[in-house]
C-alpha cells in the first residue's frame, strides 16, 4: 500500500481538550490510484489530508506513505496544490515552478528540464515567461498543478484545487486531471465538495459522517482512466453520483442541526 491511515484520531485544542475533528479513521490507498474525500463542511477531510502529509501530528493514530511513518513533512514523497495557487506575483510561470524545485535541492540545470517537462505537461509551456496576473484563474491552477508534477513525488495531495473555478473551467481541469492520472501512474488525494467532481475523477470515493469525521462508506467507481466526458452522461455516472447523494444527505443535515444547536445553548 502507498498510503496507510491506521486509527487516527485528532482533537483541535490544548493537551487533548477541545474540538474532536477526527474519531478512530482507518483507510489504505494502493499506488496509482486516485481517491477523493467527500463529506460536510467542518468533517476533518481537509484535516485527515494535512495528516497524511505530515503538516498535522494526529492526537492519537499513525499513518504511512510507501512504508514510512509520517513524522513531518515529506518534500520529497508529497506534494501539495491547494485551493488557491500560491503563486508568486513577482515570477515567472517558468521560475514559480523552478522555486520548489531549488528548495528541494535540485540542480540549477535539472530544475530547468522538469520544469519545462511539467509545464508541457499541463500543456502551458507557450506561458512560460508570462507573469501570474496574465492567466486565468483555470492557467493558475493548472502552473499549480505542473509545480506539484515537477517535484516527481509519489503521492499528491489535492485540497479542493478547484472550488475558486467556473463549472466549465472545472470540468476541462479534471478531464486533464484524468489524463495525467493514466500517464503518471501517481497517487492522489482529492478533497472535494463537488459529487460529480468526485465520481468523475475517482478511483474509489471515501464518504465521511458530520464532525467528528469517520469514514460512513467507501464507493468503488471502476472506471478506467482517462475518463472520457460521455462518462457523465452515463446512466452509471447518475447512478453513482445518486448514491453518493443519499449516503451525504443525512450527513450535511446532522451538520447543519449542529450549526444550528450551536447558536441557541
Amino acid at each position: 500500500m502507498m498510503i496507510e491511515v491506521d486509527g487516527v484520531q485528532h482533537r483541535f485544542g490544548v493537551e487533548g481538550e477541545g474540538l474532536l475533528a477526527l474519531d478512530r479513521v482507518d483507510m489504505q490507498i494502493r499506488a496509482g490510484e486516485m481517491v477523493s474525500f467527500i463529506g460536510p463542511s467542518g468533517c476533518g477531510k481537509s484535516t485527515l489530508l494535512n495528516v497524511i502529509g505530515g503538516m498535522i501530528e494526529p492526537t492519537d493514530g499513525q499513518t504511512s506513505v510507501a512504508g514510512i511513518k509520517v513524522r513531518g513533512p515529506m518534500p520529497r514523497k508529497i506534494a501539495y496544490v491547494f485551493q488557491e495557487s500560491a503563486l508568486l506575483p513577482w515570477a515567472t510561470v517558468l521560475d514559480n515552478i523552478k522555486v520548489g524545485l531549488e528548495f528541494q535541492g535540485v540542480e540549477r540545470q535539472e530544475r530547468e528540464e522538469r520544469a519545462i517537462k511539467a509545464l508541457t505537461s499541463v500543456g502551458l509551456m507557450k506561458f512560460a515567461n508570462a507573469y501570474p496576473q496574465q492567466l486565468s484563474g483555470g492557467m493558475r491552477q493548472r502552473v499549480a498543478l505542473a509545480r506539484a508534477l515537477s517535484l516527481e513525488t509519489d503521492v499528491l495531495l489535492m485540497d479542493e484545487p478547484f472550488a475558486a473555478l467556473d463549472e466549465q473551467t472545472r470540468m476541462v481541469f479534471g478531464e486533464d486531471l484524468s489524463r495525467l492520472l493514466a500517464r503518471e501512474k501517481k497517487t492522489i488525494i482529492l478533497v472535494t465538495h463537488s459529487l460529480a467532481e468526485a465520481v468523475f475523477l475517482s478511483d474509489r470515493i471515501f464518504v465521511f459522517t458530520s464532525r467528528p469525521g469517520r469514514i460512513k462508506a467507501v464507493l468503488d467507481v471502476n472506471e478506467e482512466h482517462p475518463r472520457d466526458p460521455s462518462f457523465m452522461v452515463s446512466d452509471r455516472f447518475g447512478a453513482l453520483r445518486n448514491e453518493l447523494y443519499e449516503l451525504l444527505r443525512e450527513e450535511v443535515l446532522a451538520a447543519m442541526n449542529e450549526d444550528i444547536s450551536g447558536l441557541h445553548p
